[in-house]
């Protein structure tokens, strides 16, 4: 397998997530700087051996084409907006995205400034958040989050496209911000904050089934494939706030192997279903306010990115079927969704 890009690993105590659209005529200047990645990331952590510092590099189904052309992932293509009975999920642009984890916050501040210099007038910023972590891992929500990440092989299978199949090493990345109605949170007793997210929140231990609500978080965010098996993505959700602005909330960091999996969620989320018309509960407290779908290519395709109609299909190899579609189609007749 092509050498993955850092999307599988431990919680860390900080990142910076920056979004950024890419200016017209500034496609060369970015495959340029793309290039350097690698060096920035190493210089910037040599000094801190334990700092755990990374970067993930992600692309846009626009700034696909216009960075590298054809092929692409076949499951990159702009996120959709939903629209359910309740609540909405918007798409919001987003060229190219750095998702820099490390557990000092000065490191993730440091690298992600050095990357933006690098880049320079190519992008425009058009979303930055400051993730830290928030006591024993818990969300502002006072919940611990991350707990159904998978480990090891597991994490591997989950988040990275396998051995043989097109641009295998990659990875799918969807983010949305979630911001936080904390008076209104807190208001609800333990009981049914509980209730909302289906799990405890001193002990962190889930709900039963036969005790969970149908609309809590954790029963619509569980999606099986036919044989009921579940189907798991690598989260490294982070909280942020600022006290000024009087915002705060959830920067939701979902990987996986097949962007289907992490859309099948939303919309069981925000459209509902059959056993929960009116969808997840947790969305009367947490309003999403981006969203954007990005392909994460191996690190040797960032080392030497490829220009329109040149190198890209070495990194696809055959392209054969591909869970979604060029066309934005999700195709998951595959999957189906656990309403337990």
């Amino acid at each position: 397998m092509s050498e993955p890009q850092p999307v599988v690993g431990e919680l860390t105590s900080a990142m910076v997530i920056v979004v950024a659209t890419v200016a017209p005529g500034g496609e060369s200047a970015v495959r340029e700087a793309l290039a350097d990645f690698g060096d920035l990331v190493d210089s910037a952590g040599f000094g801190y051996p334990t700092g755990d510092l990374s970067c993930v590099t992600a692309f846009g189904a626009d700034a696909w084409d216009r960075l590298f052309g054809t092929p692409k992932p076949a499951e990159l293509h702009p996120l959709a907006a939903l629209e359910g009975p309740r609540f909405s999920a918007p798409s919001t642009p987003g060229d190219l995205l750095l998702h820099v984890r490390a557990e000092n916050p000065g490191l993730c501040f440091d690298l992600a400034r050095r990357l933006v210099d690098r880049l320079g007038p190519a992008v425009t910023i058009v979303d930055e958040a400051h993730g830290f972590r928030y006591l024993d891992r818990r969300d502002l929500l006072g919940f611990v989050d991350g707990t159904a990440n998978p480990h090891g092989s597991q994490a591997l299978e989950a988040a990275l496209i396998g051995s043989g199949e097109p641009f295998e090493g990659g990875s799918y990345l969807i983010v949305q911000k979630y911001l936080h109605d904390l008076t209104a949170w807190n208001a609800l007793s333990v009981g049914e904050q509980e209730r909302v997210i289906g799990r405890t929140k001193l002990e962190n231990i889930e709900i039963p089934d036969a005790e969970k609500p149908a609309d809590s978080h954790v029963a619509l965010t569980t999606v099986t494939d036919d044989s009921g098996e579940e189907l798991d993505i690598m989260r490294f959700n982070m909280p942020f706030g600022e006290l000024k602005a009087g915002e705060f909330g959830t920067y939701f960091i979902g990987y996986a192997a097949s962007a289907a999996v992490i859309e099948q969620m939303l919309q069981k989320m925000f459209l509902g279903t059959e056993d929960a018309p009116r969808g997840d509960r947790i969305l009367e407290f947490s309003v999403a306010v981006t969203g954007g779908l990005f392909f994460v290519p191996p690190a040797d395709f960032l080392d030497d990115p490829p220009e329109p109609g040149a190198r890209a299909a070495e990194f696809a190899g055959e392209m054969v079927g591909g869970v979604g579609g060029s066309d934005g189609s999700l195709r998951i007749g595959s999957l189906k969704a656990s309403t337990s």
